[in-house]
């Protein structure tokens, strides 16, 4: 275990005991991979803001039920990828008409400032077709993808947050990439 590890699960420990404080610096620690991993889960800042507000509540209500056998980042994302897909169940249930900027699509990657502006609109258009395809992805390979490659996550984490088998874990990475590719090349 790393020694962020060990830190997260002090301040868990801490948290547990009635330092409600330690929420902060866990809040502080982890809401931009939170936040980046339910943007691409669900495909909406505002959503994905709202859903690594309430992950942050889940994980303060279960404080007491927190038990340290894993990393923490592994029961963090449980907490997470649970949300997103309830939230997706949800938005099944009750379709909305999507509301998306003037030119139609939300974009996660800062354009390096170095690059020509011909480089970065190339880029940029890029980084939208694999958004894009990465969010027409079925959830449960698109959760093991964002896991696995954004998250760099190990494929045992993955199938502690999944709750599934490891061998199920690379079978999903491994079909995600496969219709990733497929999709891209379609479109280019």
């Amino acid at each position: 275990m790393s020694y962020q590890d060990e830190e997260d699960i002090q301040l868990m420990q801490k948290l547990t005991a009635g330092e409600d404080l330690a929420l902060n610096e866990l809040m502080h620690r982890w809401r931009d991979r939170v936040a980046s991993f339910l943007l691409r889960m669900v495909g909406d800042h505002a959503t994905a803001t709202d859903l690594a507000q309430e992950t942050f509540v889940r994980l303060y209500t279960s404080r007491k039920s927190y038990k340290p056998t894993a990393a923490f980042s592994t029961y963090l994302f449980h907490i997470a990828a649970n949300l997103a897909r309830s939230h997706a169940r949800w938005k099944g249930r009750h379709p909305t008409v999507p509301m998306e900027d003037e030119a139609g699509e939300l974009t996660h990657d800062p354009v390096d400032p170095q690059l020509t502006p011909d480089d970065a609109a190339a880029l940029n258009e890029k980084a939208a077709l694999v958004n894009k395809a990465i969010g027409r992805l079925p959830a449960e390979l698109r959760e093991a993808l964002l896991l696995f490659a954004v998250e760099q996550m190990s494929q045992a984490e993955i199938a502690a947050v999944l709750r599934c088998s490891v061998k199920a874990v690379e079978v999903r990475v491994y079909r995600a990439r496969q219709m990733l590719r497929q999709m891209l090349d379609a479109s280019l």
